[in-house]
């Protein structure tokens, strides 16, 4: 199956666009596609009813792939704290439930988080928590003008310890005026003091991007083969 949990160390790195990109390539080499967000906090209103921000602009990318959530909160907090203030409790299992639902009935899954692996879900419970009841391969996305080597060196090294697995890392969100020397110093680091790849390069495309330059910045920039672990013969189009 082609299930990926997206997630990242740092916050502003464009992991939900890259979380786009990914679905609307997948999408448009012929598999049936959803992107799965189990907890959304800062809910948006949109028409008198509460929608998922992340959800929205990943549908405003490609209509066609499906969009799915279990918790969506209106606070901008950590999801904890919002379910506190919500009087929502987070149950884990019940997400893990929802997610096997929803393999079962596409072709490829890709979980948009909305949290950290350390992030604490409900009394007793963190993100890497929910993970193990997944059984999803991890990637990680960074940006590299928001990007903590320290944090996100500790995140990969602790999950790797607990048993998960990383599939690899993206650099994303690389604006023109990044240099060259920049990208290649975090590649470096990374793959020195860890034993993760950099799968690829996405660049800063805009708002306003048009869906198939999204696509083709995916399949030029991405290894998307590795990301999967898995030789897609969609990909061949000789």
């Amino acid at each position: 199956m082609l299930n990926l949990y997206i997630t990242s160390s740092d916050r502003h790195n464009g992991k939900t666009f890259l979380t786009a990109g990914l679905a609307a390539t997948m999408q448009s080499l012929g598999y049936s596609t959803t992107v799965y967000k189990p907890i959304q906090t800062s809910g948006i209103e949109i028409n008198g009813f509460t929608q998922s921000p992340d959800l929205t602009l990943i549908k405003s990318i490609d209509p066609y792939v499906n969009t799915e959530f279990t918790y969506l909160f209106r606070t901008n907090t950590e999801p904890l704290i919002a379910s506190e203030k919500e009087n929502k409790i987070i149950d884990v299992d019940f997400i893990n439930s929802e997610y096997q639902k929803i393999i079962n009935n596409y072709d490829c899954t890709l979980v948009d988080s909305d949290f950290g692996l350390f992030s604490p879900l409900s009394k007793g419970t963190i993100g890497i928590d929910l993970l193990k009841r997944m059984q999803i391969p991890i990637l990680f996305a960074v940006s590299p003008n928001e990007i903590s080597i320290s944090n996100l060196l500790l995140t990969i090294n602790t999950a790797q310890e607990k048993g998960l697995c990383i599939r690899g890392v993206i650099i994303n969100n690389i604006s023109n005026s990044c240099a060259n020397n920049t990208l290649t110093d975090i590649t470096r680091i990374i793959e020195e003091y860890t034993n993760i790849k950099i799968l690829g390069l996405v660049p800063n495309m805009g708002t306003n991007v048009k869906p198939e330059e999204l696509i083709s910045a995916i399949l030029n920039g991405i290894d998307i083969e590795s990301i999967f672990n898995v030789k897609i013969e969609k990909l061949d189009f000789n």
